[in-house]
């Protein structure tokens, strides 16, 4: 009788211990996922700040044409119903190659200006197995002022009405909240007005971004020049980034006029404190021209 109960004790330990180690063989051999690196995004809602670049990219294949579009100055009063009967308005395509790199083409009325730019990402912010603090980008870009000069002794070369711009967006979002951006500039003139000026500018960019809910965020924009043409002033921007579901409607006051590096930044006229400020929007319209890779082999299937 002892040696049955003894059995049964055996065969009953013997049951319950089989699936514990079933499951420590499970845990044993089991593999083991490994660490996931996260690109972040939305640092900024739009390529654009306000006048400037942002650290942001359009898609790869992704065709943005941008309407931006300045009023006259608030200061003008009633009679031109505090700017709004005047406008500053530039149209533009921005394509983006790959997903790291975007070019893009615009015409102003200020001045009659052309510019092409380019912009390439060249580190991005990252989170999880591999943090990486800031995203930079490169952004260069070409300015043609095409508006005819008035009558001077000296008749200037068509390569004189060229001015070029190198920048360095340096970016790092912090949270769902809160966004900061350094922009150093240098500018260069071909031509410059006169002999004492040189025709390097440097210039830093700060920017900034704030979520006040889901769909709003402000903005914020202001180039500190190092380098200073006399007569003209810092540019100061604030604004609204509206979205509206794949859309990003933009709101802004700002003291600039032209929305041209070589405008905004070595050229504004405006100031704050005497009224000189424009209330403006950016629109844009988005096309698919390239589908992504993964699309079309879906298509394909």
């Amino acid at each position: 009788m002892r040696v049955i109960n003894n059995l049964k004790l055996i065969v009953l330990i013997t049951t319950m211990t089989l699936p514990l180690a079933s499951l420590a063989q499970i845990d044993l051999f089991a593999e083991k996922e490994e660490p996931v690196t996260d690109i972040v995004t939305a640092t900024f809602k739009s390529t654009r700040v306000v006048n400037g670049h942002s650290i942001e990219n359009v898609g790869a294949g992704i065709l943005d044409f941008k309407i931006r579009h300045r009023f006259g100055q608030v200061s003008d009063g009633a009679y031109n119903l505090f700017g709004l009967d005047l406008a500053s308005i530039r149209l533009g395509l921005d394509y983006g190659i790959t997903k790291n790199w975007m070019v893009g083409i615009g015409r102003s009325t200020f001045e009659k200006q052309f510019d092409a730019f380019t912009k390439i990402r060249l580190l991005s912010q990252t989170t999880g197995a591999k943090n990486f603090p800031i995203s930079v980008s490169y952004a260069g870009t070409a300015i043609y002022k095409s508006v005819k000069n008035t009558t001077t002794a000296y008749v200037p070369y068509e390569s004189d009405r060229l001015s070029y711009a190198h920048q360095l967006i340096i970016a790092r979002k912090f949270g769902d909240y809160f966004s900061l951006q350094l922009t150093p500039t240098i500018f260069h003139y071909n031509l410059v007005e006169k002999q004492d000026l040189p025709n390097d500018f440097k210039s830093l960019g700060i920017s900034s971004r704030v979520r006040l809910t889901k769909r709003l965020n402000l903005t914020g924009e202001y180039f500190y020049r190092f380098d200073k043409i006399p007569g003209y002033q810092n540019s100061l921007s604030v604004g609204f980034d509206i979205e509206t579901g794949g859309h990003v409607f933009q709101l802004h006051m700002t003291n600039s006029t032209g929305m041209t590096e070589r405008t905004f930044i070595n050229e504004t006229t405006g100031e704050w404190g005497k009224g000189n400020i424009r209330f403006g929007f950016n629109i844009s319209r988005v096309f698919t021209v390239r589908k992504p890779k993964e699309f079309r082999n879906k298509a394909a299937l």
